[in-house]
C-alpha cells in the first residue's frame, strides 16, 4: 500500500475519506443535481472518445488502482456524515520536485460554508505531514469565482496564469495556478486556516 492511503482525515463536522464504490448513487445524485454548477469546470477529453462512458464502478476501482501506486489520492468528502463532494491529490511526484496538485468540487448547497478551504487544509497537510511532499498547487479558470474564493481564504499564492492549460467542455482554457510550499505553512495549513477562522 502506497504511503499515506488508505487514509481518513477529520475536522470537525469535515471528514476526508477513500471513496468507495457504495458511494454511487449518492456520488451520481449529487452529480445530477449540481450539474449546472459543476460542468462549466469539468474537464473534458481533447480527442473523441467511443463507446459508454466508465462505470462508477469502474471510475473507484481505477482512482483505487492509482492511489495503490501512490500517484492519486481520491478522497470522498463528507460534512455532518453524508457526502457532499470530491478531492483528488494527484499528479503526485517525488525525486527532486516533490509536488503534488488537488482538485475539488463540492454540492452548491453547502458551498460558502467553509467546508471546501478545511478540507484543501486538511489534504494539504496529509501532503506536506505524511507524503513529505514540498509543493502543493491548484490550479483554476480564471472565471470561477467559488474556487478562487477558496485559495484566497487559504492564503495560496497567485503564480499566474497558464495559457489553454487544460481542456474543459471542448477548448483549451487557461488556468490560474496558485501554490503553497511547506515553508509557507510551518504550523500546517489547518493551523493556519483556523487561526482565520476563530472570532
Amino acid at each position: 500500500m502506497a504511503s499515506g492511503w488508505p487514509a481518513v482525515l477529520v475536522e470537525g463536522d469535515v471528514r476526508l475519506r477513500p471513496l468507495r464504490r457504495r458511494d454511487q448513487d449518492t456520488w451520481m445524485a449529487l452529480r445530477a443535481q449540481n450539474a449546472a454548477w459543476l460542468e462549466p469546470w469539468d474537464a473534458t477529453s481533447p480527442v473523441p472518445v467511443s463507446g459508454p462512458r466508465p462505470s462508477f464502478g469502474t471510475f473507484v476501482r481505477t482512482l483505487s488502482a492509482q492511489a495503490r501506486a501512490g500517484v492519486t489520492l481520491p478522497f470522498a468528502i463528507d460534512h455532518a456524515d453524508r457526502l457532499v463532494g470530491q478531492l483528488t491529490v494527484s499528479s503526485i511526484i517525488y525525486g527532486s520536485l516533490r509536488s503534488a496538485a488537488i482538485g475539488y468540487w463540492v454540492s452548491e448547497h453547502v458551498a460558502g460554508l467553509g467546508i471546501t478551504p478545511t478540507a484543501v487544509a486538511l489534504a494539504t497537510d496529509h501532503c506536506f505531514q505524511t507524503l513529505e511532499l514540498h509543493r502543493v498547487e491548484i490550479n483554476i479558470r480564471p472565471e470561477n469565482g467559488p474556487s478562487l474564493r477558496v485559495v484566497e481564504k487559504l492564503g495560496f499564492r497567485d503564480e499566474g496564469v497558464r495559457e489553454k492549460y487544460l481542456h474543459i467542455q471542448d477548448r483549451w482554457c487557461d488556468h490560474r495556478t496558485f501554490a503553497l510550499t511547506v515553508e509557507d505553512v510551518p504550523d500546517g495549513l489547518l493551523q493556519r486556516w483556523r487561526s482565520r477562522t476563530v472570532g
